[in-house]
């Protein structure tokens, strides 16, 4: 799903700069609206004393419609709503595309773990 951002003027420079990053950003529902948390955008080199803080709470815009369904869905244990990437449309404006996904269980993690630790085990047999 595609939702929009509501960004401050330096904020939506500094993205069409490029320097934003979604490591270990989170979306989450209060007051029935949908928030995007930890999302990191950096400080527009030309701001003034106006510059933005980095890592501040932005609110996502979606339909009500869109918003039912979400938050629908995440009411089922082991759901999480994730942002998937941050982009400029042709018109201009900052849309972030949203996705509901399912945790790992933690076997499952154990499993993905081993399969990493044997990948990496034979990559170094070979590069010898």
């Amino acid at each position: 799903m595609t939702a929009g951002i509501v960004l401050t003027g330096t904020e939506i420079k500094s993205l069409r700069q490029g320097k934003a990053g979604l490591t270990d950003t989170y979306c989450l529902k209060q007051n029935n609206e949908l928030w995007v948390k930890n999302m990191y955008i950096a400080e527009y080199s030309y701001g003034s004393y106006n510059n933005h803080t980095t890592h501040r709470d932005r609110k996502l815009l979606l339909n009500r419609k869109e918003l039912v369904k979400v938050f629908k869905s995440v009411e089922q244990p082991g759901y999480s709503i994730v942002p998937l990437r941050v982009f400029i449309n042709e018109r201009g404006l900052a849309k972030m595309v949203i996705a509901i996904a399912k945790g790992k269980k933690v076997y499952d993690k154990r499993q993905a773990i081993k399969e990493r630790e044997d990948k990496r085990n034979i990559d170094r047999m070979f590069k010898r």
